[in-house]
This record gives C-alpha cells, structure tokens and sequence, in this order.
C-alpha cells in the first residue's frame, strides 16, 4: 500500500469511528435494507457495448490531492444531467460519484443529488474499509461501491461483496496489477477495474489494463480507469479489446461534461 492510500485509510477509519457515534450500525443497516430500488449497474454498461458504443462511467469529481480543485462551479445535479444528455448520440452509462471529504472535497449529498437528477445507476467512490461504509452506501442511495484490493485483504473484499449483493448492490473492485487481479477474481462480481496509476511511481499508462485483460475471462467485464484523456487513448483501449471506460478528470473542466465525454468517445 502506498503512503498517500495508507494516510487516506487512517483518516476514514477515524471518520467511521466518528459516523457510528452519530448513527448506529442497526441503524444504517435498517436504512440500507429499507431501499430495495436499485438501477442496474452491470446492466447499464452491457447495454451500451451492446448498442456498440463505450460504455462510460462518467465521474463527478470536484478535487483531487494532487491536482487540487478541479472545478470551482459544482454543481452535481447540473453535472450529471450533462452526462445522461451527453450530445444527443453518445452518454453516460453510469455515474461514479466522489464522497470523500476531506482528501477530494466530495460529500454524501453530492451522490444523492446527482442521482435524483437522472436515471443512471451511480457508484459511491469511496475508500471502504468497514463494513458499516457498505450499508452507509446503500442508505445514500449508492447502485454500486468500489473496493480497493490495495486497501483490503481477501476476507474483506469477500465480507464487503456478500453484504453489498444482500442489499441490490454491484461491486466494482479496482486492482493495480496481477497480484491484485487474481485475489478480485475470486470474487463473484463480474465488474474488474484496472486502474493505469502506478502506486508506487504514481505514472499512469494504459498499457497497464491491455496487459491484464488477458487474465480476465471473458464473462467479466474490465472497466479501464484513470489516465484517459485522449481520442488516442480511448481508441488503443478499443481496439485491444476494452469497452468499458471510468473517467472523471478529463471532463472536469469543461463547460459541458457530457458534450467532452461524446467529443472523447465518438
């Protein structure tokens, strides 16, 4: 684990300790298995592929440690509406929403806004280390979580996708390279992200995901994440094989995210 996602864990798990002195484990937990509406969010990106389209999870995101704020005007509802838009051909799949505080400036109600707004399945993209986060997500609203193989061992990720399956919940697991890739395949979500950062070096490339999709099988479904920002990019990713895109930052600044998103991924 690398020292910037180690000190992230540290602080969430001083928020949990803080969250379950406000609201009790039984509590969320009652929330969590009261809202049986989930969107289908595996569902949503099959479908694109299979209208042969990218399917794109499109991030609102309005910081990041190392590039600060990345948009002053931030308005999740407005955001998310620009990428279920998108130019009137080419949109959204899904949404993936940040709720870290203070690492990327996001927020609980930055997820339940963005999904009230449109029909999308959205993802909390967190960092989940416990299991009361799972239920926490489903009580906000949250179509799917992300687990960190990096951050967790494998007996968590097993915990954490039972309890989230339980309520109606999809789980995206990121990895970083193959070690981390064989641990998420023994679990049974059909959704792998590669994320192309290095966390050691911090360099991203997209190499990293068409050198891993070889070890995925074919009934699981790779989704690409971080370091997408060009046609040039998206067409490598397309052509080795990969359909299935999470991408935030490219899109950030634009006046129009979802007009950025078409223009990216026409």
């Amino acid at each position: 684990m690398s020292d910037i996602l180690e000190k992230i864990i540290a602080v969430k798990r001083e928020e949990i300790a803080q969250s379950k002195k406000r609201h009790s484990l039984e509590a969320v937990r009652f929330d969590a298995e009261s809202r049986v509406l989930t969107r289908d969010f595996a569902g949503a990106l099959r479908a694109k592929i299979a209208a042969g389209q990218a399917a794109v999870i499109a991030e609102i995101k309005k910081a990041s440690p190392s590039k600060g704020v990345l948009r002053e005007e931030f308005i999740p509802a407005d955001i998310a509406q620009s990428y279920a838009e998108g130019d009137g051909k080419i949109s959204a799949a899904c949404l993936s929403v940040l709720t870290d505080r203070q690492f990327f400036q996001g927020g609980v109600d930055y997820l339940k806004q963005a999904r009230a707004s449109c029909d999308l399945p959205v993802l909390r993209k967190d960092f989940i280390v416990d299991a009361y986060q799972v239920y926490e997500s489903r009580a906000m609203g949250a179509d799917a979580i992300l687990l960190i193989a990096a951050s967790l061992d494998d007996t968590q990720m097993r915990d954490f996708e039972a309890i989230a399956v339980e309520l109606g919940m999809a789980i995206l697991v990121e990895v970083h390279d193959g070690a981390e890739l064989d641990r998420a395949l023994k679990l049974k979500t059909p959704l792998i992200g590669v994320n192309n950062r290095n966390l050691r070096t911090f360099e991203v490339s997209v190499q990293t995901t068409i050198d891993l999709l070889p070890k995925v099988p074919a009934e699981r479904l790779l989704v690409t994440e971080s370091g997408i920002s060009t046609r040039e990019d998206v067409a490598k990713l397309r052509a080795a094989g990969v359909h299935a895109f999470l991408v935030g930052e490219a899109f950030m600044r634009a006046d129009e995210p979802g007009e950025a998103l078409a223009e990216l991924f026409q």
